[in-house]
């Protein structure tokens, strides 16, 4: 059931009678501090998320240590857990190593080709992206992406890169996703994964590239811009 309560955190589902409970919830955190639903230098209690994920306090503890761990949030004493800024800087950098990664691998996939049942898998990632910016659903639509171009990336056959770049994903903060969400930017942005996937399908490499540097741009352009840490100026 989705809940709301003073922290503003939206359809953070329950995960009770869930095996890996602590994985599940991790992931679901670390949706929602990339893409916003968990404001940065917010202090969250784990009690106050447990109720929410309607379970004990211990494995939301558990989750948020290893959130910890990967820079996402860090502890704040006898309060919490704080979400970590990323200085306009960052995002700056996290966005000039996916454009040197992803954007030469999308356009040799475009190059060789796709095998149609790589198309049919990708082609409902896609849609289904469309319909959670429809929905609003944030983390619905950061757990997608991610696996959209985690999953077309793996069509270059370097797994090692693909790992490089869920780092990189995972270390971003879309700051102004919510922002987007209210208006039609964030479906604008979101059909992009369709019109780069039929670039692909047609064997088109240089609308392939030309779509995907303009996709990770956003994470500095329309994306960041909105909501960027203060006293940080957005980058271009």
């Amino acid at each position: 059931m989705t809940r709301m309560d003073e922290s503003g955190i939206r359809r953070l589902p329950s995960f009770r009678h869930r095996r890996s409970l602590r994985e599940e919830i991790a992931e679901t955190l670390r949706r929602a501090v990339i893409s916003g639903e968990l404001k940065p230098g917010v202090v969250y209690s784990a009690p106050s998320l447990a109720e929410q994920f309607d379970v004990s306090s211990t494995p939301v503890r558990e989750a948020m240590l290893d959130l910890a761990k990967e820079g996402l949030v860090e502890i704040a004493r006898n309060k919490g857990f704080r979400v970590t800024h990323l200085s306009a800087a960052e995002l700056d950098q996290i966005t000039e190593l996916r454009l040197l990664i992803e954007v030469p691998v999308i356009r040799r996939i475009a190059e060789t080709g796709v095998a149609p049942e790589h198309i049919a898998t990708l082609r409902p990632l896609a849609e289904a992206i469309d319909d959670a910016a429809r929905r609003r659903d944030l983390i619905a639509h950061v757990t997608i992406d991610m696996e959209f171009h985690l999953t077309l990336l793996g069509l270059g056959g370097n797994p090692r890169l693909v790992e490089i770049v869920r780092s990189l994903r995972t270390s971003s903060r879309i700051y102004g996703l919510r922002t987007l969400a209210e208006g039609s930017l964030l479906f604008d942005s979101s059909h992009e994964h369709v019109e780069l996937l039929d670039a692909i399908e047609a064997g088109d490499a240089d609308a392939a590239e030309d779509l995907a540097r303009r996709h990770v741009g956003h994470v500095r352009g329309i994306w960041a811009a909105e909501n960027a840490p203060e006293h940080e100026a957005p980058g271009a």
